[in-house]
């Protein structure tokens, strides 16, 4: 793969950072206000691949899209209980890690956080990430090289997080998206696909019982970085 074709795209280039960047903001910052940042680099990213291409503007979700989208997600959720299982054998800390993840849901409103999910941060991440970062490096490099180079980064990006249980699932969502974004399938079932999955399992049926969530974390604790999101 050569590097020099990517170097060219000035605008492919620009994003990347600015994603990586963001993304290290959003996660590393207090950890009290981590919706609100991540709602602020949806918009951002979001706002930047509508821009850079215009074909995303054109976006309108069918009656088709819903019922993909709702089929897809389903599908990654099974694959993602599975994941959980062997995540919490294999990673030492993979349960703290998973448990840490849903400790998210009591920085806010589980409604708001469900609005942000669905109206910005979810297809924020479709456009981006599969409609700009995937589709030019497919016209780069191929097909497959070019879906394999977007989900390497959209994994990559989540390293900063330094929670493995979270960048695994991050590629392995990456890599579901972008296989199915390599086969045509439109970007509105490909968000649809995004927000209903990010709602089911990080809103309504969690992998971790509510049982086992930790104590609501209280607004005035000492903020620290996040470190977790949904991906």
């Amino acid at each position: 793969m050569k590097i020099g074709r990517l170097l060219r795209d000035r605008v492919l280039c620009a994003g990347l950072a600015v994603a990586f960047g963001a993304f290290a903001l959003t996660f590393r910052g207090p950890r009290e206000r981590f919706w609100q940042r991540m709602t602020f680099t949806g918009l951002g990213l979001g706002t930047l691949a509508l821009l850079a291409e215009p074909e995303l503007r054109r976006t309108r979700v069918k009656s088709q899209d819903i019922w993909q989208g709702l089929g897809s997600a389903m599908l990654l959720y099974g694959v993602f209980h599975i994941g959980d299982r062997l995540a919490r054998r294999i990673l030492p800390s993979g349960a703290t890690e998973i448990e840490s993840i849903y400790d998210l849901r009591a920085l806010r409103p589980r409604p708001e956080i469900a609005a942000r999910l669905a109206v910005v941060i979810g297809p924020a991440e479709e456009l981006f990430w599969r409609g700009l970062v995937q589709a030019r490096l497919m016209r780069m490099y191929g097909k497959w090289p070019g879906m394999v180079a977007a989900t390497v980064a959209y994994g990559g990006a989540h390293v900063v997080t330094g929670n493995l249980a979270l960048i695994g699932a991050a590629t392995v969502a990456g890599a579901f998206w972008g296989l199915l974004s390599a086969m045509k399938v439109p970007t509105a079932t490909l968000i649809v696909s995004h927000v209903a999955w990010d709602v089911v399992i990080f809103l309504v049926a969690p992998t971790v019982p509510e049982r086992g969530m930790r104590p609501r974390l209280q607004s005035h604790s000492t903020p620290r970085p996040v470190g977790m999101t949904p991906v």
